[in-house]
């Protein structure tokens, strides 16, 4: 059995459409303002979305001048010409709430025709686009707030797809007045355009972490400026995801950190000048035993005495020798400047050269230093120079922390894939809980001759070394230095 629909019926076997219902149903459940004007201007019809928009009741409306309503000029203008046939769409204008409000609006009219083709009415249709309008803006007012970052921040910002070839979509125009390069000869260009293999091959690991971890890619860069001056970057690259979730391109902004490269540059070299200085009376004491042991044995040889007692105070003197020199290059090795400059090094060559730069120390505080190693050798990509000064720093503290003598212990266990965990712990007197809290601390020393700089910058090269460092103590029975490292 056919469904019966009131507004459709057949005349003559056709479809017949009654006309004025179905215009109805349109006027009343269209979404847009609807309204019908005769040639005086006068409201004839308005639809349920027009009182919506507006605030009016119906009867506030019909029967009252369009012009009584706050409309703007050119509309009224619009009007005229629309009753000579005329027909305007999509006009952006504006229009009054009943409360004053000022609405933003998309109108359109056209002309109503009788039977005889003559204008007899002005249809009007208005939809309320005051929010989307809001929405363009704010967008435009962003997008100009952008723009005058972009075109005034010294930092460099780009944008790159997370293609294979790492395709530049954006690059700011700090880039010239760094580098010298305009953004329009970066964008499309590979990012490996601009970087060694080295740096490429570095760059593919930190992107292979990011995909374990999650963690931001952060790293730091020495570059040469058009003007040829050397400068540090540090870059802060961002994954930008789409709607998939997936990683679409990356944002990479680099800041100039020359001169806090350069400030910590200074304060290592301060506590590297500290601890030689510290050193250097140990360093004196371990000399002058062996220089006796020469000068004795040298007089001796000028006594006449017989060959088999020359060979015998020659190895001597030999041997005095060689541990003078073991002591004085060890020394020079930490007091001469420092490049830092990542190398494949020995771990346990590191801390046994560390040792041999503090064996004059412990001697004098009558301190024994015992190592625990693991069969396995162990080598990692580092600076040598600057984590010799981490270690240094940490023995020489055990050490100090000991005045009557005692036993320090370095032990190293691999505890997962590439991370080794190294242990300095002492005898001492051990430090107080509320005190630990403030280790680290720029200038902060518990030591009368301490500039308070070796925890800080230990800390700092370890964090450049991908490693991080731990602090366990007890009053009266000692203190527990924890260094995990990155191993190869």
């Amino acid at each position: 059995m056919s469904k019966s629909y009131p507004i459709f019926g057949k005349k003559n076997g056709m479809m017949n459409i009654d006309s004025e219902k179905l215009a109805d149903l349109f006027f009343t459940c269209t979404p847009d303002g609807f309204i019908i004007l005769d040639m005086d201007n006068q409201f004839v019809r308005v639809n349920p979305m027009y009182t919506a928009i507006f605030g009016y009741e119906e009867h506030e409306l019909l029967g009252k001048n369009f012009d009584e309503f706050g409309y703007p000029g050119r509309d009224t203008e619009i009007l005229e010409q629309v009753k000579q046939g005329l027909t305007f769409t999509n006009l952006r204008t504006e229009g009054y709430h009943k409360n004053g409000t000022i609405l933003d609006l998309a109108a359109s009219f056209s002309p109503f025709k009788d039977s005889n083709g003559d204008v007899a009415a002005v249809i009007g249709i208005f939809r309320d686009i005051s929010e989307s309008i809001k929405l363009e803006r704010e967008l435009k007012k962003s997008r100009e707030l952008y723009r005058v970052i972009i075109e005034n921040t010294t930092d460099l910002i780009s944008i790159f797809k997370n293609n294979r070839k790492k395709t530049f979509l954006f690059a700011s125009p700090s880039h010239e007045k760094w580098f010298g390069r305009p953004p329009e000869q970066i964008v499309g260009r590979s990012l490996y355009d601009f970087i060694s293999d080295e740096e490429a091959a570095s760059f593919s690991v930190l992107l292979q972490q990011f995909e374990r971890t999650g963690e931001p890619i952060l790293f730091e860069k020495e570059m040469r400026t058009v003007q040829g001056d050397t400068i540090y970057l540090e870059y802060n690259v961002s994954p930008i995801y789409n709607d998939s979730n997936e990683i679409e391109t990356f944002l990479a902004i680099a800041r100039n950190i020359t001169d806090r490269v350069r400030n910590e540059a200074a304060l290592r070299n301060l506590d590297r000048l500290s601890i030689i200085g510290q050193l250097a009376a140990g360093v004196a004491h371990e000399i002058r035993n062996p220089l006796t042991s020469l000068k004795g044995f040298s007089k001796l040889l000028h006594g006449g005495t017989s060959a088999e007692k020359q060979e015998e105070y020659l190895d001597i003197i030999q041997n005095e020798l060689e541990r003078i020199d073991i002591i004085v290059n060890e020394f020079m090795s930490l007091a001469k400047p420092q490049a830092i400059v990542f190398k494949r090094a020995q771990l346990y060559s590191i801390i046994e050269s560390t040792i041999n730069i503090l064996q004059p120390q412990a001697l004098l505080h009558n301190v024994q230093v015992k190592t625990n190693y693991p069969a396995t050798n162990i080598e990692m990509m580092c600076s040598e120079n600057q984590l010799k000064q981490v270690f240094v720093n940490f023995l020489k503290n055990a050490i100090e922390a000991m005045p009557d003598g005692g036993n320090v212990y370095i032990k190293v266990q691999l505890v997962k894939k590439n991370r080794v965990l190294i242990k300095f712990k002492d005898e001492g007197i051990g430090i107080d809980p509320e005190i630990i809290g403030y280790l680290g601390t720029p200038f902060y020393t518990t030591k009368d001759k301490g500039i308070g700089l070796g925890l800080t910058v230990s800390n700092k090269i370890l964090q450049e070394h991908g490693g991080k460092m731990k602090i366990d103590s007890q009053a009266g029975i000692g203190t527990t230095v924890s260094v995990e490292l990155e191993c190869l």
